[in-house]
């Protein structure tokens, strides 16, 4: 049984070391951060497709235990009028419907559902270097300590200490918008739950969608210049309420009004997106999610896509005759669709390129949604569909 390093105890890694621990590889997934992982209290969607690499891994329950069903989006414009309303993903499938869930309980619920696994987790291990051997690969943290194995997978995010072992120059790129988000317990948006409302056409792309317990979870992408460090640091009260709803006030929807009545948690962050192109694998180390394609937020697939990352990665090591062919195999279904995920999400967060009006997700067909289904079911042989990424 091949013994695989997995850093990073995020979305990515931890779904990494399901798919692997249920292909019957001997994982440990080892995380930076003392507890969950790190999380600035930002929420996200999973869309349908994500949805289904969680049930091919058994763990559905674990997440919809946390957050709410969204079956259909509400497109409004900048007067507030409905022009469009249609289904989500695959809103008729309950096990595949999309959902809204704050990214800290996502990560909270995957991490123990790697524990009842009895998968190894480590907290408080922070990554400084890498040594590839011809057979082996040993990881070393801030602490002293190191773990040894076979392969070594990077799931360590943006800012990705692993990425910088295989391809130093590589830097996150601005995308051109600031993401804000934000929750309201008594905002105006006094809807049913069970769908999302995006607001277009004004000066900034806003979104909400309201949970069962009556509290609207909100964001707001706003063009203009990347944030410094320092205007990103969390602070209460939060200086950005008011400028946003200066900004909202433009116009004619509860979008002001939302964020009017928001606590002061009111979060910030620029929107960025790797380069296209970015070697993924160096000797026995590759690189999955934000770590190998992180794209701006603008169509909703970062955590979709490093769900399906840890299906086909997992089904590619267990199919494939050695490490080397496994990797290619990966990259074969894999670098095409990331790669389009980011350069639309990219458009639209520059402006260059108008976003769906009947998804977030639904730009235009990326590539492998036609075998997509085939790629993530379990007990297809990963190597008769690679290559149909179409």
């Amino acid at each position: 049984m091949k013994r695989i390093l997995v850093i990073g105890g995020g979305i990515a890694g931890t779904a990494a070391a399901l798919a692997l621990h249920k292909a019957g590889f001997d994982a440990a997934v080892h995380e930076a951060h003392p507890d969950t992982a790190e999380d600035i209290g930002a929420f996200l969607t999973l869309a349908s497709n994500g949805m289904r690499a969680l049930a091919q891994l058994d763990a559905s329950d674990a997440v919809t235990s946390v957050g709410f069903p969204l079956s259909s989006m509400r497109l409004l414009d900048d007067r507030g009028d409905e022009v469009a309303h249609a289904p989500l993903g695959e809103a008729g499938d309950a096990l595949l419907r999309y959902r809204c869930l704050r990214r800290g309980a996502l990560n909270a619920a995957l991490q123990a559902e790697v524990t009842r696994r009895g998968i190894g987790l480590s907290h408080g291990a922070r990554l400084v270097s890498i040594e590839n051997g011809p057979d082996r690969v040993t990881a070393r943290f801030a602490d002293g300590s190191a773990a040894t194995g076979d392969l070594l997978i990077g799931a360590d995010g943006l800012n990705s200490t692993v990425r910088r072992s295989i391809a130093p120059d590589v830097r996150p790129v601005y995308a051109g918008q600031r993401v804000f988000y934000g929750y309201a317990r008594c905002a105006p948006a006094a809807e049913d739950t069970g769908h999302i409302t995006m607001v277009r056409g004004g000066p900034a792309a806003f979104g909400y969608a309201v949970s069962p317990e009556k509290e609207t979870y909100w964001f707001a992408r706003v063009a203009g210049e990347a944030l410094s460090a320092d205007e990103l640091a969390p602070r209460t009260p939060s200086p950005w309420r008011r400028q946003l709803v200066e900004l909202l006030r433009e116009d004619a929807t509860l979008a002001a009004d939302i964020v009017a009545a928001s606590s002061d948690g009111i979060m910030v962050t620029n929107a960025t997106e790797i380069p296209l192109g970015t070697p993924w694998r160096s000797g026995r180390t590759i690189l999955i999610g934000d770590a190998a394609h992180a794209a701006s937020p603008a169509t909703g697939q970062g955590a979709s896509m490093a769900l399906e990352d840890a299906v086909i990665l997992a089904k590619s090591l267990r199919d494939a005759p050695d490490v080397a062919s496994a990797f290619t195999v990966y990259e074969a279904c894999r670098r095409p669709r990331v790669e389009h995920n980011i350069t639309v999400s990219g458009q639209i967060s520059r402006g260059t390129r108008a976003p769906s009006r009947t998804g977030p997700a639904a730009t235009t067909p990326r590539p492998g949604d036609d075998t997509l289904v085939a790629q993530l079911e379990w007990d297809t042989d990963i190597r008769t569909v690679a290559g149909s990424t179409d």
